[in-house]
Protein backbone atom coordinates (compact mmCIF):
# COMPACT_ATOMS: atom_id res chain seq x y z
CA UNK A 1 0.00 0.00 0.00
CA UNK A 2 1.05 3.58 -0.66
CA UNK A 3 0.87 6.51 1.51
CA UNK A 4 0.19 9.92 0.09
CA UNK A 5 2.79 11.74 1.64
CA UNK A 6 2.84 15.34 2.28
CA UNK A 7 6.33 15.78 3.84
CA UNK A 8 9.26 13.86 3.79
CA UNK A 9 12.37 13.91 6.22
CA UNK A 10 15.17 12.17 5.79
CA UNK A 11 17.78 10.92 8.43
CA UNK A 12 21.11 10.72 7.66
CA UNK A 13 23.77 8.81 10.33
CA UNK A 14 26.75 10.21 10.71
CA UNK A 15 30.17 8.23 8.61
CA UNK A 16 32.61 6.15 10.48
CA UNK A 17 34.35 8.30 13.40
CA UNK A 18 38.09 7.45 14.70
CA UNK A 19 37.14 6.80 18.09
CA UNK A 20 40.14 5.40 19.09
CA UNK A 21 44.12 6.59 17.60
CA UNK A 22 47.12 4.65 18.92
CA UNK A 23 45.03 2.81 22.03
CA UNK A 24 43.63 6.22 23.07
CA UNK A 25 39.78 7.53 22.98
CA UNK A 26 39.11 10.63 20.36
CA UNK A 27 36.45 12.80 21.94
CA UNK A 28 35.24 14.81 19.45
CA UNK A 29 36.48 12.60 16.42
CA UNK A 30 37.16 12.72 12.86
CA UNK A 31 36.00 10.56 10.44
CA UNK A 32 38.35 7.89 9.47
CA UNK A 33 39.97 7.30 6.13
CA UNK A 34 36.75 3.97 5.42
CA UNK A 35 33.85 6.77 6.88
CA UNK A 36 35.06 9.36 4.33
CA UNK A 37 34.33 7.08 1.73
CA UNK A 38 31.29 6.63 3.13
CA UNK A 39 30.53 10.28 2.84
CA UNK A 40 31.42 10.17 -0.82
CA UNK A 41 28.94 7.44 -1.51
CA UNK A 42 26.19 8.45 0.72
CA UNK A 43 26.34 12.05 -1.47
CA UNK A 44 26.67 9.71 -4.56
CA UNK A 45 23.22 8.47 -3.75
CA UNK A 46 21.70 11.65 -2.80
CA UNK A 47 22.79 13.84 -5.34
CA UNK A 48 19.91 13.67 -7.14
CA UNK A 49 17.46 14.24 -4.53
CA UNK A 50 15.68 17.67 -4.22
CA UNK A 51 15.63 18.94 -0.67
CA UNK A 52 14.25 21.99 0.56
CA UNK A 53 16.65 21.96 3.78
CA UNK A 54 19.86 20.18 5.12
CA UNK A 55 20.71 20.65 8.50
CA UNK A 56 23.97 19.43 10.24
CA UNK A 57 24.66 18.33 14.34
CA UNK A 58 27.28 20.69 15.19
CA UNK A 59 29.59 17.56 16.20
CA UNK A 60 32.67 17.01 13.26
CA UNK A 61 31.91 13.75 12.08
CA UNK A 62 28.67 14.73 10.98
CA UNK A 63 29.95 17.80 9.42
CA UNK A 64 32.59 15.92 7.86
CA UNK A 65 29.68 13.74 6.49
CA UNK A 66 27.52 16.19 5.35
CA UNK A 67 30.57 17.94 3.34
CA UNK A 68 30.42 15.88 0.32
CA UNK A 69 26.59 16.11 0.57
CA UNK A 70 26.69 19.72 0.60
CA UNK A 71 28.88 20.53 -2.41
CA UNK A 72 26.89 18.36 -4.74
CA UNK A 73 23.35 19.78 -3.80
CA UNK A 74 24.97 22.95 -3.39
CA UNK A 75 23.71 23.66 0.18
CA UNK A 76 25.36 25.71 2.69
CA UNK A 77 25.99 24.12 5.70
CA UNK A 78 23.04 24.76 8.19
CA UNK A 79 24.16 23.45 11.66
CA UNK A 80 21.21 22.40 14.08
CA UNK A 81 22.67 22.19 17.91
CA UNK A 82 19.75 20.07 19.06
CA UNK A 83 20.76 17.08 16.85
CA UNK A 84 24.01 16.24 18.91
CA UNK A 85 24.46 13.66 20.24
CA UNK A 86 24.44 12.08 23.55
CA UNK A 87 27.56 13.95 25.52
CA UNK A 88 29.64 11.25 26.51
CA UNK A 89 31.81 11.46 29.92
CA UNK A 90 35.31 13.49 29.18
CA UNK A 91 37.89 10.26 28.00
CA UNK A 92 40.03 12.12 25.61
CA UNK A 93 43.75 10.68 25.81
CA UNK A 94 42.54 7.88 28.29
CA UNK A 95 43.29 4.29 27.35
CA UNK A 96 40.33 2.32 25.12
CA UNK A 97 39.75 -0.01 27.81
CA UNK A 98 38.07 2.81 29.75
CA UNK A 99 35.43 3.28 27.64
CA UNK A 100 34.86 -0.08 26.67
CA UNK A 101 34.12 -0.97 30.30
CA UNK A 102 32.02 1.81 31.18
CA UNK A 103 29.86 0.35 28.26
CA UNK A 104 29.97 -2.79 29.44
CA UNK A 105 28.84 -1.34 33.25
CA UNK A 106 26.06 0.93 31.84
CA UNK A 107 24.72 -2.29 29.81
CA UNK A 108 24.71 -4.81 32.77
CA UNK A 109 22.31 -2.21 34.80
CA UNK A 110 18.42 -3.35 35.26
CA UNK A 111 16.82 -1.34 32.84
CA UNK A 112 14.99 1.23 34.93
CA UNK A 113 18.54 2.10 36.08
CA UNK A 114 19.56 2.59 32.54
CA UNK A 115 18.30 6.10 32.39
CA UNK A 116 21.16 7.44 34.38
CA UNK A 117 23.50 6.78 31.68
CA UNK A 118 27.28 6.61 31.93
CA UNK A 119 28.94 8.15 35.50
CA UNK A 120 30.17 11.82 33.97
CA UNK A 121 27.67 12.16 31.36
CA UNK A 122 24.42 13.15 30.01
CA UNK A 123 21.31 11.10 31.73
CA UNK A 124 19.89 9.41 28.65
CA UNK A 125 16.33 10.68 30.37
CA UNK A 126 18.20 14.35 29.70
CA UNK A 127 18.80 13.43 26.52
CA UNK A 128 15.61 12.18 25.51
CA UNK A 129 14.08 14.94 26.87
CA UNK A 130 16.46 17.76 24.78
CA UNK A 131 16.17 15.64 21.81
CA UNK A 132 11.97 15.58 22.21
CA UNK A 133 12.13 19.24 23.15
CA UNK A 134 14.31 19.94 20.00
CA UNK A 135 12.44 17.92 17.48
CA UNK A 136 8.87 19.37 18.64
CA UNK A 137 10.32 22.81 18.10
CA UNK A 138 11.59 21.79 14.50
CA UNK A 139 8.52 20.70 13.49
CA UNK A 140 6.39 23.68 14.70
CA UNK A 141 9.03 25.83 12.89
CA UNK A 142 7.38 24.12 9.87
CA UNK A 143 3.90 24.23 11.11
CA UNK A 144 3.08 20.48 12.85
CA UNK A 145 2.00 20.56 16.10
CA UNK A 146 1.35 17.48 18.24
CA UNK A 147 -2.37 17.16 18.93
CA UNK A 148 -3.98 17.13 22.49
CA UNK A 149 -4.61 13.37 22.39
CA UNK A 150 -2.84 10.21 23.37
CA UNK A 151 -2.29 9.24 19.57
CA UNK A 152 0.42 10.14 17.35
CA UNK A 153 -1.74 13.11 15.70
CA UNK A 154 0.05 16.69 14.37
CA UNK A 155 -2.01 19.55 13.46
CA UNK A 156 -1.15 21.53 10.48
CA UNK A 157 -1.08 25.41 10.90
CA UNK A 158 -1.02 28.12 8.19
CA UNK A 159 2.55 28.43 8.09
CA UNK A 160 2.83 24.09 7.07
CA UNK A 161 4.30 24.10 3.55
CA UNK A 162 3.24 20.67 1.76
CA UNK A 163 5.46 18.60 -0.15
CA UNK A 164 8.37 19.85 1.43
CA UNK A 165 11.81 17.89 2.16
CA UNK A 166 14.04 18.12 5.28
CA UNK A 167 17.45 16.05 5.86
CA UNK A 168 18.49 15.63 9.21
CA UNK A 169 22.84 14.59 9.37
CA UNK A 170 22.82 13.43 12.44
CA UNK A 171 23.79 10.63 14.98
CA UNK A 172 22.57 7.17 15.93
CA UNK A 173 20.68 8.06 19.47
CA UNK A 174 19.85 11.18 17.95
CA UNK A 175 17.58 9.86 14.81
CA UNK A 176 16.71 6.72 17.20
CA UNK A 177 15.02 9.23 19.87
CA UNK A 178 13.48 11.62 17.29
CA UNK A 179 11.96 9.15 14.94
CA UNK A 180 10.51 7.69 18.13
CA UNK A 181 8.99 11.16 19.33
CA UNK A 182 7.43 11.11 15.91
CA UNK A 183 6.14 7.97 15.84
CA UNK A 184 4.62 8.15 19.17
CA UNK A 185 6.46 5.40 20.78
CA UNK A 186 7.07 5.11 24.30
CA UNK A 187 11.03 6.08 24.44
CA UNK A 188 13.89 3.58 26.24
CA UNK A 189 17.03 4.14 27.92
CA UNK A 190 18.62 1.84 24.89
CA UNK A 191 17.20 3.26 21.58
CA UNK A 192 20.79 2.64 20.15
CA UNK A 193 20.11 -1.26 20.61
CA UNK A 194 16.46 -0.90 19.46
CA UNK A 195 16.80 0.99 16.28
CA UNK A 196 20.14 -0.93 14.72
CA UNK A 197 21.37 2.53 12.41
CA UNK A 198 24.49 1.60 9.97
CA UNK A 199 26.66 4.77 9.39
CA UNK A 200 26.11 6.51 6.71
CA UNK A 201 22.58 5.51 6.40
CA UNK A 202 19.35 6.52 5.37
CA UNK A 203 16.44 6.40 7.40
CA UNK A 204 12.89 8.17 5.64
CA UNK A 205 9.45 9.08 7.64
CA UNK A 206 6.98 10.35 5.61
CA UNK A 207 3.92 12.86 7.20
CA UNK A 208 0.20 11.87 5.76
CA UNK A 209 -3.20 13.04 6.28
CA UNK A 210 -5.30 11.42 8.23
CA UNK A 211 -9.34 12.59 9.49
CA UNK A 212 -8.51 15.12 12.31
CA UNK A 213 -4.55 15.57 11.39
CA UNK A 214 -1.55 14.34 10.01
CA UNK A 215 0.78 11.17 11.21
CA UNK A 216 4.40 9.86 10.60
CA UNK A 217 4.57 6.75 9.01
CA UNK A 218 8.43 5.10 8.79
CA UNK A 219 9.77 4.32 5.20
CA UNK A 220 12.47 3.17 5.43
CA UNK A 221 15.17 2.19 8.16
CA UNK A 222 19.28 2.36 8.25
CA UNK A 223 19.09 2.01 4.27
CA UNK A 224 23.13 1.58 3.67
CA UNK A 225 22.69 -0.31 -0.10
CA UNK A 226 24.31 2.31 -1.65
CA UNK A 227 27.32 0.98 0.48
CA UNK A 228 29.20 -1.89 -0.48
CA UNK A 229 29.84 -5.06 1.88
CA UNK A 230 33.24 -3.95 2.69
CA UNK A 231 32.17 -0.19 3.98
CA UNK A 232 29.21 -0.99 5.98
CA UNK A 233 29.89 -0.36 9.43
CA UNK A 234 27.40 0.20 12.69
Amino acid sequence: MNIESIQEIVLVRHAEPEWVRDGLNIDEPPLTDRGRAQAELLADRLSGEDFDEILVSPLLRTRQTAEPLLRATRHGTVVEPWLEEIRNPIWHGTPVEKAAEAWREMKRLPSAQRWSGLDGGEAVSDFVQRINIGCSLFLEERGIRRADTDLPVWTLGPEFVPHRRVCLVAHAGTNSVALCHMLGLQPTPWEWERFVIGHASVSRIQLFEIGDGATFSMVKLSDNEHLPEGLRTY
